[in-house]
């Protein structure tokens, strides 16, 4: 993944979640161990009755049937750390690494939208870091990651940024303008976003339109209230598959209105021990299942 993709999504969780003495965790032997297992595990090896194609594509599911648009609560990185004796810094993290390999498998599954939901617009009530420390580690991983492959994925953020800092503002923007040539998967990274605030939003902008006259009351129909909405950065709107991980049963205020019609999958597992294998059982889940939209 791009390096910038990389900067961004670790200034991010050190923002909101990491200590000014963990801010580069070289001195925590115990963690990197258990987070090579993990990326061995997660990358390099396939899961117990898990046959793959010559493509890497599994043998169990059916292309034809594979979501367009597949969005992740990725939840369970605290919990996962506490059950290990990690601190909750090192939980993020692993789970940084599971987001790497998650989106590295949607690009050669290729599933075209993935959106993933990194903190919610309610998850400010926890308490932040100081930035300046990570700053120069950030454009230290910008350069150390320059050498690996372009996976052709386009990033769009969503969200309140206007409320995040000048700094990972700045850093979003040059991470949208490089990567927005990407054709291979388009990843909708939500950062202080917000189902009601979502739709609140679309509601002012058309009733300001209304108020102009540029719109009548009767001009107002599901298809405007979309292109209002902040996922209009993507022509599929509407994920076909949610996945929320660590046995949480709700979406907390994720694509409420974009969710109207999209499959729920609900796991136990925790967002770091998310693998392939139960990504696979995920999409299984959803290929059996009758979408209807209503209709029956």
């Amino acid at each position: 993944m791009d390096g910038l993709v990389s900067s961004l999504l670790l200034l991010l969780l050190l923002l909101l979640f990491g200590g000014v003495t963990s801010i580069w965790p070289y001195q925590s032997l115990k963690f990197w161990s258990k987070i090579l297992r993990l990326i061995s595990r997660l990358s390099n090896q396939s899961p117990n009755n898990t046959a793959l194609g010559s493509d890497g594509f599994p043998e169990q599911l059916r292309r034809e049937l594979m979501p367009r648009h597949v969005a992740v609560i990725l939840d369970g990185n605290r919990r996962w750390a506490k059950e290990k004796g990690l601190t909750f810094i090192e939980g993020y993290r692993a789970g940084f690494v599971a987001f790497r390999v998650f989106v590295g498998i949607c690009v050669q599954w290729d599933i075209p939208i993935v959106s993933l939901f990194l903190f919610s617009s309610e998850n400010w009530r926890r308490p932040q870091i100081s930035l300046r420390t990570y700053l120069h580690a950030s454009r230290s991983n910008r350069e150390t990651n320059s050498e690996i492959p372009e996976l052709g994925v386009r990033v769009s953020v969503i969200g309140d940024t206007c409320s995040l800092p000048i700094s990972l503002q700045e850093l979003i923007k040059e991470t949208e303008k490089e990567t927005e040539k990407g054709t291979k998967c388009h990843l909708i990274l939500a950062m202080s976003y917000g189902g009601q605030n979502d739709i609140v939003q679309a509601c002012q902008g058309i009733a300001t339109k209304v108020k102009h006259g540029f719109l009548e009351p009767e001009d107002i129909t599901r298809p405007l209230v979309e292109q209002e909405l902040q996922t209009r950065v993507t022509n599929v709107p509407s994920p076909d598959l949610l996945i929320r991980t660590s046995g949480e049963l709700r979406i907390s205020n994720y694509y409420l209105w974009q969710s109207a019609y999209t499959e729920m999958y609900f796991t136990t597992t925790y967002w770091p021990d998310f693998d392939r294998g139960e990504f696979i059982e995920a999409l299984l889940s959803f290929q059996q299942r009758g979408r209807h939209f209503g209709r029956n």
